[in-house]
């Protein structure tokens, strides 16, 4: 059974193990190649490779800077749930971490993904305020399995997916990537495709979870992401209404 909220004093030192070897082995491939936001973030939120974050000490971090907190939940979170919990500016986050065992691999996110992957930029105000408003228009639209299907599309290429155009070159600021070795390594190979981010383009791209990503999109800033929720949802409304007068 998966933990519904974290008590602290249950994690084993194989935890700790992980969480330290995960979080060394990361650091270090990614420091010349993450955004220098989730750089700042980290150091914000004051993550460490010796403790495994306490989501009491980070809840007390986030709240004055951006009013988020983080929602433990014990798998992956329904759809409608999910949506309502970042309305309210909740993160729903696994507290459970993977075996020495599983270090490459998961079915399913644990902490390590949600947390390191996912909640330093839980700091930085236009990040959550796009974060936000991606799930304001999927509540809108929550009863309509395609306009679901499609706005998971815009989720994946950004918070999950997304890439960076710095001064000094192409970062990562995505959440799957960060919190993947395979992922961080592959999307910088020579051969990988970059787009622009572009909504209609996003919101026609499929994509498949399974496997390393074929392409990426790169954002300016989060700011430009934060301006685009009004095209994401004028564009959405017009595929739709295409889908149903088809």
């Amino acid at each position: 059974m998966r933990p519904t909220s974290q008590i602290y004093s249950n994690y084993t030192p194989e935890d700790f193990l992980v969480w330290k070897t995960l979080f060394n082995r990361q650091m270090a491939i990614l420091r010349p190649v993450v955004s220098e936001e989730y750089l700042s973030a980290i150091e914000t939120v004051k993550f460490c490779e010796s403790k495994i974050p306490d989501f009491k000490e980070v809840d007390a971090i986030l709240l004055p800077l951006t009013g988020w907190s983080l929602e433990v939940v014990p798998n992956i979170c329904p759809q409608k749930e999910f949506f309502e919990f970042l309305s309210k500016r909740k993160f729903t986050a696994t507290c459970w971490l993977r075996t020495m065992q599983q270090l490459d691999y998961l079915e399913e996110p644990d902490m390590f993904h949600d947390v390191f992957g996912h909640v330093p930029l839980l700091s930085n105000k236009a990040y959550c305020d796009f974060f936000r408003g991606i799930s304001n228009i999927a509540l809108e639209f929550i009863d309509n399995p395609q306009a679901i299907e499609l706005l998971s599309r815009i989720y994946w290429f950004t918070i999950e997916f997304g890439m960076m155009r710095e001064p000094n070159g192409l970062k990562i600021y995505g959440a799957g990537i960060i919190s993947s070795n395979s992922e961080t390594l592959h999307s910088l190979e020579k051969h990988t495709r970059m787009k622009d981010f572009d909504v209609q383009t996003c919101l026609n791209t499929s994509y498949r979870t399974d496997i390393l990503q074929e392409q990426y999109f790169v954002i300016d800033s989060f700011d430009q992401l934060y301006h685009s929720l009004n095209e994401i949802k004028s564009c959405l409304t017009r595929l739709l209404d295409i889908a149903e007068n088809a």
